[in-house]
């Protein structure tokens, strides 16, 4: 007899008795019982993980509540106790600046909820039918309350966007809230009905995208800089005359490295490229060392190599009508909706498999 727990004898004589089996007298192969007792186990173990995940997040969220309330206490009594926000020595208490932080943190998530576009409503159909009580119950559990005469759906995708930002702020408090994560959440919201596994979802993506939200810019400043060095290797005379421009550090790409393309592409496009990158991050993960496509190895930095191959399908236009910095931010800025996502992905594959040994 194989030298189990009971919480894997109890689930294994569950499973061999749905199965038709007897937990008592009948005795499945070892082999076999042993994968469905492994698989059962993995299966409690990731019940157990996502509970423990949702008591933390809920307790995020009545921290939220408690800050709130403690920042209303001290705004109706920041008159009579201003003296007190002081130490002795005159510099402010460690405790007021980070509730200052918090409510600036706030005040900033939703004047974004307010702004966040409706491109996700027809990958929702759930969500965008929600009742107009439903999006206003959630709207007044979290405080959001300037609304005006928005859609139920939006009013109710807005408030899951302060619940979750808010509840990230305090989680991350090195980083809180910076303007472009809404733009990181939205589709995560989208597509996950269940604000605890969309938050831990938005955790997981920040553990990459983090530092580009840090205040001395220095995550995006290095992805710039592997964009420029992808332009150099891939086309030395683009470079060069980015160069002349004094646009050779690509600055013009900032916004689309800051939200990873969010704001160029459709949301369909977004998440067709997110899934490619976070399949290829997996993959860099797991070891795997193989050929994603027939030529290009998985890469962490997919997204810089497509952000390279969006800036050199402009080449033309670059080198032939732009002769100012200004006139190459104007038209990064307005390229939204214009990109064909599969030549992009096609372009950013063909230049991993050319530079990805001089890049990594």
């Amino acid at each position: 007899m194989l030298n189990w727990s009971w919480v894997e004898r109890g689930i294994g004589s569950l499973v061999m008795v749905a199965a038709g089996g007897s937990s008592k007298g009948e005795q499945w192969r070892p082999c076999v019982t042993l994968a469905v007792t492994v698989l059962a186990g993995l299966a409690l173990a990731a019940a157990l993980v996502v509970s423990s995940r949702r008591k933390e997040y809920e307790k995020l969220r009545r921290r939220c509540h408690q800050s709130v309330d403690e920042d209303d206490k001290s705004s109706s009594t920041a008159e009579t106790e201003s003296s007190d926000s002081q130490s002795s020595s005159g510099e402010p208490t460690m405790a007021n600046p980070a509730a200052e932080d918090f409510a600036t943190w706030q005040r900033i998530i939703r004047l974004d909820a307010i702004r966040a576009d409706a491109e996700w409503i027809p990958y929702s159909p759930s969500q965008a039918a929600v009742p107009e009580a439903e999006a206003l119950r959630l709207a007044s559990a979290v405080g959001f309350t300037d609304y005006g005469d928005m859609e139920p759906c939006r009013i109710y995708h807005s408030a899951r966007l302060v619940a979750v930002l808010e509840a990230y702020a305090l989680h991350d408090p090195e980083i809180g809230y910076c303007q472009g994560m809404s733009d990181l959440l939205s589709p995560i919201l989208a597509v996950m009905e269940v604000d605890d596994e969309a938050f831990w979802c938005f955790v997981g993506f920040m553990k990459r995208a983090r530092d580009n939200f840090r205040v001395d810019q220095a995550g995006i400043r290095r992805q710039l800089q592997v964009v420029s060095k992808l332009i150099r290797l891939h086309d030395a005379d683009l470079y060069q005359h980015l160069e002349k421009l004094q646009a050779e550090d690509c600055a013009f790409a900032y916004r689309m490295v800051l939200v990873a393309l969010r704001r160029e592409l459709t949301f369909g496009q977004t998440l067709w490229l997110w899934e490619v990158m976070w399949a290829d991050q997996a993959a860099v993960r797991a070891g795997y060392h193989g050929r994603r496509t027939p030529s290009a190895p998985p890469t962490d930095d997919l997204l810089l190599y497509a952000i390279a191959a969006c800036v050199l399908q402009r080449r033309k236009a670059i080198m032939e009508r732009f002769n100012s910095l200004v006139e190459i931010q104007r038209e990064f800025n307005n390229i939204a909706g214009q990109l064909d996502i599969w030549k992009l992905l096609d372009d950013a594959h063909d230049m991993v498999a050319a530079l990805h040994d001089k890049i990594e």
